[in-house]
């Protein structure tokens, strides 16, 4: 695969790499996205699925769909892209800053992570804000009640009219406003406030690269783009690396 040299040789200058990272890259390991053709959101409205008043108006409902998300998401495993960005750790200061709630950039290896949306497999009680992974919880049948104070339990994920967990935002955001590199992987950068972080890394200074399927809003304002599947690009990129060093 053939990259642009101005792209290798601030790569090989550079000391710390952003990855934020969308549904674009859990789609190559078989978890539908939620905007595309075949998007979960065709299927169901979220207003009815993924808010709070939803939730308290039927939290058994909700808990089992997250509840049938969560075997998706177990039965899937990080594909190449996940692996790549992980594997540059080795090489560089790597920070993934991701819409994703999967956890898949965990399990693949990566160990600096802020996640704007949350996290499926965590969850907490909606009174007291204790929180439960699957494992702590005796029943996930049905929607399943603190042990603590007796509230209800539910995922650790950001729902519609919800804010953005502060510290992992304000997190991501610092991060891509010190990178050398900011990649955006899999997504069209176009819900905010999380779509902020790349071109706060490009008002920084950053060089900032897409990495999509398709051209987005975004590919105008990007320094550097790469059209294909982000688990054939980044092993190129990682064997790049590993060569020069």
């Amino acid at each position: 695969m053939q990259f642009k040299q101005e792209f290798l040789d601030k790569l090989k200058n550079a000391k710390k790499l952003v990855f934020f990272t969308g549904a674009g890259i859990s789609a190559e390991s078989g978890i539908a996205t939620f905007r595309g053709k075949d998007g979960i959101w065709n299927k169901m409205k979220p207003e009815e699925l993924a808010s709070f008043d939803a939730f308290m108006k039927n939290p058994d409902l909700v808990w089992q769909w997250y509840q049938h998300r969560r075997e998706i998401v177990h039965n899937t495993k990080p594909n190449a892209g996940h692996i790549a960005i992980a594997e540059l750790e080795k090489f560089y200061d790597v920070t993934v800053v991701t819409q994703n709630i999967d956890n898949l950039h965990r399990r693949a290896g990566s160990t600096k992570i802020f996640e704007l949306h949350g996290n499926i497999e965590r969850n907490f009680c909606v009174d007291c804000k204790t929180f439960y992974y699957l494992n702590d919880l005796e029943n996930t049948e049905s929607v399943p009640h603190c042990k603590k104070c007796g509230g209800l339990i539910r995922p650790d994920v950001v729902w519609f009219g919800e804010f953005l967990p502060q510290d992992q935002f304000s997190g991501g955001e610092k991060a891509a406003e010190w990178s050398d590199l900011c990649f955006v992987v899999g997504t069209s950068a176009v819900v905010y406030p999380a779509a902020y972080i790349p071109m706060s890394a490009k008002r920084a200074g950053a060089y900032l690269v897409e990495i999509n399927i398709e051209p987005t809003e975004l590919s105008t304002n990007t320094d550097y783009s790469v059209f294909g599947k982000s688990g054939e690009i980044l092993p190129h990129i990682l064997e790049f690396i590993k060569q020069q060093k």
